[in-house]
């Protein structure tokens, strides 16, 4: 089979969108098949991967998504061979499959900005994305890869995609590179940022407000144990969530990491992982944490809660700082996280990029056959 997979930029990690498309080109190439990358940029070249480049500017971001979508239409009309499937992993028009991995832009804008986001949508780089997503989803050609049934649900029902375009595949995990265990790099980290008896919950991510970086502090201050403390790590400016530390009284317990480059080695130095996000369709550090045999502190907003289950604590209210602090006292006993950890560990090691790269190839024969049957009907 010949497979198309379409990403403005392809990396082997650093989280997000590119490293998912990194994990699934290789996976698929595993699998056996032939497997292209569309992409602006990259960062190397999987193995067995062949990468075609796209040009387009990446001055101006609303711009770079609209001249990206139009070139890589260009680039697969002119393509010397037809592919079989071609997976968007980006806003693009010329796709049979878009991978949703970031929802619904309309419910991600609300998340984010609350009562302001009806004011953004006038912006350029708001008003492409969602521009973008009313034509993919009016467009009954394509099928909808989603994350998580939380995605799923809200694309049939706010945007009303027939379910039957629909396709519920979570994200995947490396469970060789997150993996259980204190190494010397782990322990390094620990000595650095944590004093001995101490309960380390960490938060990674990017987006303070919807990952929830206040609602963790305040939470933090609200949990029993004087000892909890909290890592934060992620390229947003600490400036107002140290000034909310500060007045909430527990500036000297929230430790923060900056942007790392070395998460499992900074997922193996913690003890659990806390999420309050307001809105995630599938929170990856979630899951690598998860590989990493950590208990997970999370919201019913986060989709990867789903497949972690029992793995973790979803409070329903992200609001709710009561509740999230009483999880992290329910777990202040180090054989509750354990015992936890161990089952968040279980339901990681079935969620590989091997099963999921299984799940896309049954769905990509799903879109060949709808493909034939169309053909087949309008011939009669």
């Amino acid at each position: 089979m010949r497979v198309a997979l379409v990403v403005e930029r392809l990396a082997p990690s650093g989280g997000g969108v590119e490293a998912a498309a990194w994990q699934t080109a290789t996976a698929l190439a595993n699998a056996g098949e032939s497997v292209h990358v569309l992409c602006r940029e990259h960062a190397g070249r999987p193995d067995g991967v062949a990468v075609i480049e796209i040009r387009a500017s990446a001055l101006w971001q609303p711009w770079r998504v609209s001249a990206f979508s139009r070139r890589t239409g260009r680039a697969l009309a002119r393509a010397s061979e037809t592919f079989d499937v071609v997976h968007s992993f980006a806003r693009t028009a010329a796709q049979d499959v878009y991978r949703a991995g970031a929802g619904r832009h309309l419910d991600f804008m609300r998340s984010t900005h609350g009562r302001a986001a009806g004011l953004r949508r006038v912006s350029p780089r708001h008003a492409v994305a969602l521009a973008a997503d009313r034509r993919i989803f009016r467009d009954t050609r394509q099928w909808i890869q989603c994350p998580s049934r939380r995605v799923r649900d809200e694309i049939t029902a706010g945007a009303g995609v027939d379910p039957e375009r629909t396709v519920v595949i979570p994200n995947g995990v490396d469970t060789t590179r997150f993996r259980p265990g204190c190494d010397d790099a782990s322990q390094a980290i620990r000595a650095a940022h944590a004093r001995a008896g101490e309960t380390v919950w960490l938060l990674a991510g990017s987006g303070g407000r919807r990952k929830g970086f206040d609602l963790a502090i305040r939470a933090l201050a609200r949990a029993r144990g004087h000892d909890t403390v909290l890592w934060v790590s992620g390229r947003d400016a600490p400036g107002p969530w140290r000034a909310l530390a500060q007045r909430s009284g527990v500036a000297s317990r929230v430790r923060w990491l900056g942007a790392r480059t070395d998460m499992p080695d900074v997922l193996r130095a913690a003890d659990g992982l806390l999420l309050p996000t307001r809105y995630d369709p599938f929170a990856n550090a979630s899951l690598e944490a998860a590989a990493c045999g950590l208990p997970v502190v999370s919201t019913r907003q986060n989709g990867a809660m789903e497949v972690i289950d029992d793995g973790g604590l979803a409070v329903d209210d992200p609001e709710d700082t009561g509740a999230l602090a009483r999880a992290l006292d329910d777990l202040a006993d180090p054989a509750a996280r354990a015992a936890m950890g161990e089952r968040a560990r279980k339901r990681a090691l079935v969620a590989d990029w091997t099963s999921h790269a299984e799940r896309l190839r049954e769905l990509y024969g799903a879109v060949i056959e709808r493909r034939r049957s169309r053909a087949r009907e309008q011939l009669r």
